[in-house]
């Protein structure tokens, strides 16, 4: 008889978690039985056809008093299904579904509670309460786990890193042709040439360093492009690009729910984010051969971009020196900017620039371009729905049958 498996997410709409949620939900159905609890099924972006979803009907709420009461609800409702249906794990996905879990715990289950960014060990009110509940607290990268340890003592912890389908990636990219408003050639005859980067519009991406970055790559190599995919309106960028007099170089495609058609056409996959968990498309996008110019934010970069995932040396830099750039095995890593938004289009960091300079020596590098390039696509495949399962059955103590 198979054990039952509890999967909690708030909602099902676009993000990084939400897709680990669901890809979780399939891959374990062989070996439990499976229920997916969410919050409200309202926008839900994935396909969940033949999954077994129980929504609780109790969206978000506005005011603080509101949030903490619906905590309570929730955790209640929760608290009487886990009774209900006895799940012998219940793993939840991001801050909202942890509280949930843990406050809804029962003594039966196993509560595993996901930490999803870096942002999530930096509420030491929350943490504590966390591990004051949790049997299994699963990180999305080493650092995380790391951070657990040593500045909350707490050691029922593991490393779970987010999982990709290469194949079906791959796949999927080359079903139909993306609708991109520019040609192959651009007007002086020259063949375009794309970088592309996904995110939600949110200060916490980091999206003014990639423009302001981007305009300086288009001013010397005016062929060049961006895509950039992602839920929002992103108005402040649009403004930012035409102050920056990029508007026909930039394309804002909006939300995809397939976006690797669009991931094909780039060359390089850029990321300027502050904090991460462990970015989804970075890895998406290496997984089609882009290569990858990122900034050392927390988390993830470091640890896909670099054998040893040591990028220490980014953050020792003495006033007036060279802004260091980390030519890893798999990737380039950059210092990480800064997060408070600035859409001046005039004002210009030096690590913007550095950024810039970084892509300009790529783009005209056939040979190191190819290198990290094929680098890409071997780094995605370290990981795979394969290792991914074999790490989750190792943890639920349970054997492959």
């Amino acid at each position: 008889m198979k054990k039952k498996l509890m999967l909690m997410s708030p909602m099902l709409h676009q993000g990084g978690f939400e897709r680990v949620c669901i890809t979780t939900a399939r891959l374990m159905e062989p070996y439990f039985d499976v229920t997916i609890v969410i919050f409200n099924s309202a926008n839900i972006a994935y396909d969940v056809e033949g999954l077994n979803i129980i929504d609780i009907q109790m969206g978000a709420k506005k005011g603080t008093l509101q949030k903490l009461w619906n905590i309570v609800k929730r955790s209640k409702k929760v608290r009487q299904l886990k009774k209900q249906m006895k799940p012998d794990i219940v793993y939840s996905f991001g801050p909202t579904a942890n509280m949930v879990n843990a406050f809804s715990k029962t003594g039966r289950e196993k509560v595993w509670l996901g930490l999803r960014n870096y942002t999530d060990v930096e509420e030491h009110l929350k943490i504590k309460l966390f591990t004051k509940k949790a049997d299994l607290m699963i990180c999305c990268s080493k650092t995380i786990e790391k951070e657990l340890k040593e500045r909350f003592n707490f050691h029922k912890t593991a490393t779970l890193y987010n999982l990709y389908d290469v194949k079906a990636i791959r796949e999927k990219a080359m079903q139909s042709e993306p609708e991109l408003p520019w040609g192959t050639y651009d007007d002086q005859g020259r063949k375009i040439r794309c970088m592309v980067s996904m995110g939600r519009d949110d200060d916490m991406k980091g999206f003014w360093h990639m423009l302001k970055a981007f305009a300086l790559v288009h001013e010397k190599m005016p062929e060049v492009r961006l895509i950039l995919m992602g839920a929002g309106s992103f108005e402040y960028y649009k403004k930012l690009a035409e102050d920056l007099n990029i508007t026909d170089a930039i394309y804002f495609a909006g939300m995809q729910r397939e976006p690797y058609q669009y991931l094909r056409k780039g060359e390089i996959y850029l990321l300027t984010s502050s904090n991460e968990g462990f970015p989804n498309a970075l890895v998406e996008g290496m997984s089609l051969g882009l290569a990858a110019v990122s900034v050392n934010c927390m988390t993830g970069p470091a640890e896909i971009l670099l054998e040893d995932g040591d990028a220490s040396c980014l953050e020792k830099r003495e006033s007036g020196e060279k802004i260091p750039v980390i030519y890893g095995e798999y990737g380039i890593l950059l210092p990480v900017m800064t997060k408070e938004r600035d859409l001046d289009a005039a004002h210009i960091l030096p690590e913007e620039k550095n950024m810039a300079d970084v892509v300009l020596g790529l783009l005209e590098d056939d040979e190191m371009l190819q290198k990290y390039q094929k680098a890409a696509v071997e780094r995605a495949q370290c990981f795979t729905y394969e290792m991914y399962v074999e790490k989750f059955m190792e943890l639920a103590a349970c054997k492959q049958q």
